[in-house]
């Protein structure tokens, strides 16, 4: 269950006005599922600034101690899907109205304390 008191937003900003932004909902434990909410504004967002948001969305202590991800991303928005699928495992998409959402683990390597776990759970030291 995500906790009121973890819930993030994040923009990203051109010339002063926000181009992208995302809610983001952290589990209340670290291990859990966070849950984000990618959306664009009205108009033009110039190449790299979706990649960007999925970057600051992922890089968030909170996401990053997280193990699954669940995000809405506008349907068609293919740079925030494949900027998805090369910072998670296992993402699965599906459509639901006029967004796409993504179902993914989030790798060990982006959660803090597991950097030394093998594949299979064991670890390497």
């Amino acid at each position: 269950m995500t906790n009121p008191k973890n819930s993030r937003h994040v923009e990203v900003r051109e010339n002063d006005q926000t181009v992208v932004a995302a809610e983001v909902a952290a589990p209340a434990e670290a291990g859990g599922t966070a849950r984000a909410s990618l959306h664009a504004e009205s108009g033009h967002v110039p190449p790299g600034k979706r990649r960007d948001l999925v970057d600051a969305v992922m890089d968030l202590p909170e996401v990053q101690a997280s193990s699954r991800l669940e995000a809405t991303v506008p349907l068609g928005d293919g740079e925030s899907l494949e900027r998805l699928r090369q910072r998670t495992r296992q993402a699965a998409t599906r459509p639901a109205g006029s967004t796409a959402l993504v179902d993914a683990a989030i790798p060990p390597e982006g959660r803090p304390g597991e950097e030394d776990q093998e594949p299979g759970g064991g670890s390497s030291g």
